[in-house]
Protein backbone atom coordinates (compact mmCIF):
# COMPACT_ATOMS: atom_id res chain seq x y z
CA UNK A 1 0.00 0.00 0.00
CA UNK A 2 1.48 3.44 -1.09
CA UNK A 3 0.94 5.57 1.80
CA UNK A 4 1.09 9.28 0.17
CA UNK A 5 -1.00 11.45 2.90
CA UNK A 6 0.43 14.07 4.60
CA UNK A 7 -0.53 15.26 7.59
CA UNK A 8 0.50 18.67 10.15
CA UNK A 9 1.42 16.52 13.34
CA UNK A 10 3.75 13.19 12.48
CA UNK A 11 3.13 10.15 14.05
CA UNK A 12 6.47 9.14 13.62
CA UNK A 13 7.62 12.28 15.52
CA UNK A 14 9.45 12.70 18.99
CA UNK A 15 6.35 14.84 19.57
CA UNK A 16 3.75 12.42 19.23
CA UNK A 17 3.55 11.11 22.30
CA UNK A 18 2.99 14.79 24.35
CA UNK A 19 0.72 14.82 20.80
CA UNK A 20 -1.96 12.32 22.05
CA UNK A 21 -1.36 13.02 26.01
CA UNK A 22 -2.90 16.29 25.12
CA UNK A 23 -5.52 15.61 22.47
CA UNK A 24 -6.86 12.99 25.29
CA UNK A 25 -6.99 14.88 28.48
CA UNK A 26 -8.30 17.75 26.98
CA UNK A 27 -10.61 16.30 24.73
CA UNK A 28 -11.80 12.80 25.38
CA UNK A 29 -14.10 13.55 28.09
CA UNK A 30 -16.34 15.25 25.26
CA UNK A 31 -16.02 12.77 22.54
CA UNK A 32 -16.79 10.10 25.50
CA UNK A 33 -19.97 12.09 26.55
CA UNK A 34 -21.08 12.16 23.00
CA UNK A 35 -19.99 8.41 22.25
CA UNK A 36 -22.17 7.81 24.88
CA UNK A 37 -25.41 8.96 23.58
CA UNK A 38 -24.93 7.11 20.36
CA UNK A 39 -26.10 3.99 22.78
CA UNK A 40 -23.21 1.95 21.60
CA UNK A 41 -23.01 -0.97 23.43
CA UNK A 42 -22.99 -4.97 23.22
CA UNK A 43 -22.58 -6.24 19.64
CA UNK A 44 -21.99 -2.81 17.87
CA UNK A 45 -19.14 -2.45 14.90
CA UNK A 46 -16.89 0.58 15.57
CA UNK A 47 -14.61 2.26 13.36
CA UNK A 48 -12.36 5.16 14.70
CA UNK A 49 -10.27 6.79 12.10
CA UNK A 50 -7.28 8.36 12.71
CA UNK A 51 -6.76 6.64 16.52
CA UNK A 52 -3.59 8.19 16.70
CA UNK A 53 -2.72 7.10 20.31
CA UNK A 54 -5.71 8.67 21.47
CA UNK A 55 -7.94 6.11 24.50
CA UNK A 56 -10.83 6.07 22.01
CA UNK A 57 -10.46 3.09 20.77
CA UNK A 58 -10.03 1.16 23.57
CA UNK A 59 -12.67 3.04 25.42
CA UNK A 60 -15.11 1.74 22.61
CA UNK A 61 -13.87 -1.84 22.57
CA UNK A 62 -14.62 -1.89 26.38
CA UNK A 63 -18.62 -0.26 25.60
CA UNK A 64 -19.23 -2.82 22.84
CA UNK A 65 -17.71 -6.00 25.39
CA UNK A 66 -18.51 -8.64 25.25
CA UNK A 67 -19.94 -9.42 21.60
CA UNK A 68 -18.72 -6.39 19.50
CA UNK A 69 -15.65 -5.85 17.74
CA UNK A 70 -13.51 -2.02 16.80
CA UNK A 71 -11.58 -1.38 14.25
CA UNK A 72 -8.91 1.11 15.08
CA UNK A 73 -7.32 2.99 11.63
CA UNK A 74 -4.50 5.18 11.27
CA UNK A 75 -1.68 5.92 8.73
CA UNK A 76 0.90 5.46 10.81
CA UNK A 77 -0.89 3.38 13.72
CA UNK A 78 2.33 2.60 15.92
CA UNK A 79 0.62 4.36 18.89
CA UNK A 80 -2.62 2.07 19.11
CA UNK A 81 -2.33 -0.67 21.24
CA UNK A 82 -4.31 -4.00 20.15
CA UNK A 83 -6.65 -5.17 22.73
CA UNK A 84 -9.77 -7.76 23.32
CA UNK A 85 -12.00 -6.98 20.40
CA UNK A 86 -10.07 -4.24 18.87
CA UNK A 87 -7.89 -4.55 15.73
CA UNK A 88 -5.59 -1.91 14.57
CA UNK A 89 -4.82 -1.65 10.86
CA UNK A 90 -2.06 0.73 9.04
CA UNK A 91 -4.99 2.42 6.62
CA UNK A 92 -5.17 5.92 4.40
CA UNK A 93 -8.55 7.01 5.04
CA UNK A 94 -8.14 8.97 1.55
CA UNK A 95 -6.73 6.33 -0.89
CA UNK A 96 -7.76 3.23 0.37
CA UNK A 97 -11.11 1.21 0.71
CA UNK A 98 -13.51 0.44 3.56
CA UNK A 99 -16.12 -1.95 3.81
CA UNK A 100 -19.87 -1.11 2.73
CA UNK A 101 -22.41 -1.46 5.19
CA UNK A 102 -20.20 -2.48 7.78
CA UNK A 103 -20.67 -0.09 11.35
CA UNK A 104 -22.73 0.53 13.45
CA UNK A 105 -20.62 3.95 14.61
CA UNK A 106 -17.81 5.46 12.95
CA UNK A 107 -15.92 8.22 14.79
CA UNK A 108 -13.15 10.83 13.42
CA UNK A 109 -11.72 13.69 15.96
CA UNK A 110 -9.46 15.98 14.73
CA UNK A 111 -8.71 13.90 11.06
CA UNK A 112 -10.89 15.27 8.05
CA UNK A 113 -9.81 19.27 9.09
CA UNK A 114 -6.37 18.20 7.69
CA UNK A 115 -7.68 16.68 4.19
CA UNK A 116 -8.49 18.64 1.17
CA UNK A 117 -10.02 15.79 0.09
CA UNK A 118 -12.16 16.15 3.34
CA UNK A 119 -16.17 16.08 1.87
CA UNK A 120 -14.93 12.53 -0.29
CA UNK A 121 -13.82 11.03 3.09
CA UNK A 122 -17.02 11.92 4.44
CA UNK A 123 -18.91 10.31 1.59
CA UNK A 124 -16.81 7.44 1.88
CA UNK A 125 -17.38 7.08 5.58
CA UNK A 126 -21.88 7.76 5.13
CA UNK A 127 -20.82 4.46 2.70
CA UNK A 128 -19.39 2.48 5.60
CA UNK A 129 -22.22 3.00 8.08
CA UNK A 130 -24.82 0.59 8.42
CA UNK A 131 -28.26 1.58 7.47
CA UNK A 132 -29.33 3.63 10.72
CA UNK A 133 -25.29 3.75 12.21
CA UNK A 134 -23.88 7.43 13.51
CA UNK A 135 -21.11 9.26 12.53
CA UNK A 136 -19.61 11.53 14.75
CA UNK A 137 -16.71 13.90 13.45
CA UNK A 138 -15.20 16.50 16.30
CA UNK A 139 -13.32 19.08 14.62
CA UNK A 140 -12.00 22.61 15.77
CA UNK A 141 -12.77 26.02 14.56
CA UNK A 142 -9.33 27.36 15.45
CA UNK A 143 -10.68 30.79 14.28
CA UNK A 144 -11.97 31.60 17.69
CA UNK A 145 -9.87 31.72 20.65
CA UNK A 146 -9.66 35.26 22.33
CA UNK A 147 -7.16 35.69 24.86
CA UNK A 148 -9.39 37.39 28.01
CA UNK A 149 -6.27 38.39 30.27
CA UNK A 150 -2.27 38.45 29.87
CA UNK A 151 0.48 39.69 31.45
CA UNK A 152 0.32 42.65 28.90
CA UNK A 153 -0.37 43.85 25.91
CA UNK A 154 2.72 42.61 24.30
CA UNK A 155 2.03 39.51 25.46
CA UNK A 156 -1.51 39.19 24.17
CA UNK A 157 -0.56 40.34 20.68
CA UNK A 158 2.19 37.52 20.27
CA UNK A 159 -0.56 34.86 21.40
CA UNK A 160 -2.58 35.78 18.44
CA UNK A 161 0.24 36.00 16.39
CA UNK A 162 1.29 32.41 17.48
CA UNK A 163 -2.37 31.58 16.71
CA UNK A 164 -2.83 33.26 13.45
CA UNK A 165 0.53 31.52 12.50
CA UNK A 166 -0.69 27.63 13.47
CA UNK A 167 -3.92 28.42 11.17
CA UNK A 168 -2.31 29.72 8.01
CA UNK A 169 0.80 26.56 8.73
CA UNK A 170 -2.41 24.34 8.53
CA UNK A 171 -3.90 26.34 5.39
CA UNK A 172 -0.88 26.06 3.48
CA UNK A 173 -0.81 22.07 4.36
CA UNK A 174 -3.92 21.87 2.50
CA UNK A 175 -6.10 21.93 5.82
CA UNK A 176 -8.85 23.61 7.12
CA UNK A 177 -9.05 24.50 10.79
CA UNK A 178 -12.40 26.23 10.47
CA UNK A 179 -14.25 23.11 9.05
CA UNK A 180 -15.64 22.20 12.36
CA UNK A 181 -18.14 24.81 11.87
CA UNK A 182 -19.31 23.19 8.57
CA UNK A 183 -19.27 19.59 9.56
CA UNK A 184 -22.95 19.85 10.08
CA UNK A 185 -23.74 20.76 6.35
CA UNK A 186 -21.48 18.52 4.94
CA UNK A 187 -23.26 15.88 6.36
CA UNK A 188 -26.31 17.08 5.63
CA UNK A 189 -25.03 16.79 2.09
CA UNK A 190 -24.08 13.64 2.38
CA UNK A 191 -27.40 12.67 3.13
CA UNK A 192 -27.38 12.04 6.64
CA UNK A 193 -30.41 12.58 9.09
CA UNK A 194 -30.79 13.17 12.57
CA UNK A 195 -27.88 15.62 12.84
CA UNK A 196 -26.76 17.55 16.04
CA UNK A 197 -23.83 19.53 16.04
CA UNK A 198 -22.73 20.44 19.83
CA UNK A 199 -20.31 23.46 20.25
CA UNK A 200 -18.40 23.56 23.06
CA UNK A 201 -15.50 26.71 24.40
CA UNK A 202 -13.54 25.68 27.67
CA UNK A 203 -11.46 28.05 29.73
CA UNK A 204 -7.82 27.68 29.39
CA UNK A 205 -4.90 29.22 32.15
CA UNK A 206 -2.00 28.15 32.83
CA UNK A 207 -1.35 24.27 33.34
CA UNK A 208 -4.87 23.30 31.60
CA UNK A 209 -4.30 20.47 28.81
CA UNK A 210 -5.67 22.64 25.66
CA UNK A 211 -2.79 25.28 26.97
CA UNK A 212 -0.36 22.35 27.70
CA UNK A 213 -0.98 21.06 24.19
CA UNK A 214 -0.43 24.91 22.56
CA UNK A 215 3.25 24.53 24.32
CA UNK A 216 3.39 21.20 23.12
CA UNK A 217 2.51 22.64 19.22
CA UNK A 218 5.37 25.73 19.13
CA UNK A 219 7.91 22.35 18.92
CA UNK A 220 5.98 19.98 17.39
CA UNK A 221 5.21 22.59 14.41
CA UNK A 222 8.11 25.25 15.12
CA UNK A 223 9.52 24.54 11.62
CA UNK A 224 5.84 25.60 9.91
CA UNK A 225 5.40 28.23 12.40
CA UNK A 226 9.01 29.62 11.40
CA UNK A 227 8.11 29.57 7.81
CA UNK A 228 4.73 31.74 8.63
CA UNK A 229 6.88 34.39 10.35
CA UNK A 230 7.71 33.65 14.10
CA UNK A 231 10.77 33.41 15.48
CA UNK A 232 12.54 31.21 17.63
CA UNK A 233 12.32 34.06 20.65
CA UNK A 234 8.42 34.76 20.16
CA UNK A 235 7.99 31.07 20.40
CA UNK A 236 9.66 31.23 23.49
CA UNK A 237 7.97 33.77 24.43
CA UNK A 238 4.71 32.78 23.78
CA UNK A 239 5.73 29.91 25.64
CA UNK A 240 6.23 31.99 28.73
CA UNK A 241 2.87 33.58 28.54
CA UNK A 242 1.04 30.85 28.47
CA UNK A 243 2.88 29.65 31.40
CA UNK A 244 1.90 32.62 33.56
CA UNK A 245 -0.45 32.42 36.37
CA UNK A 246 -2.16 35.24 34.93
CA UNK A 247 -2.65 34.23 31.47
CA UNK A 248 -6.81 33.15 30.64
CA UNK A 249 -8.17 32.79 27.30
CA UNK A 250 -11.19 30.57 25.78
CA UNK A 251 -10.33 27.86 23.78
CA UNK A 252 -11.35 27.45 20.10
CA UNK A 253 -14.76 25.88 19.21
CA UNK A 254 -15.19 22.55 19.19
CA UNK A 255 -17.78 20.94 17.21
CA UNK A 256 -18.94 17.22 17.66
CA UNK A 257 -21.24 16.60 15.18
CA UNK A 258 -24.08 13.55 14.65
CA UNK A 259 -25.80 12.38 12.02
CA UNK A 260 -27.27 8.61 10.81
CA UNK A 261 -27.10 7.45 7.81
CA UNK A 262 -31.66 6.38 6.94
CA UNK A 263 -32.48 2.85 7.72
Amino acid sequence: MDVTTAYVFDNHSGHANEQHRCLSQAYDPFTFERLAQTGVGDGWSCLEVGAGGSGVAHWLADRVAPTGWVLATDIKPDHVATGSRLTVLRHDIVHDPLPSNAFDVIHARLVLQHLPEREVVLGKLVEALKPGGWLQIDEFDISYGPVLLAPGERSARLYEKFLTAKERAFENAGGDGTWGRRVAASMASAGLTGIDPIPRVFPWRAGSPGVRLLIHHTRHLRERLIAEGMTDGELAEVRAVMEDPRFRAASCVVYSVHGRRRA
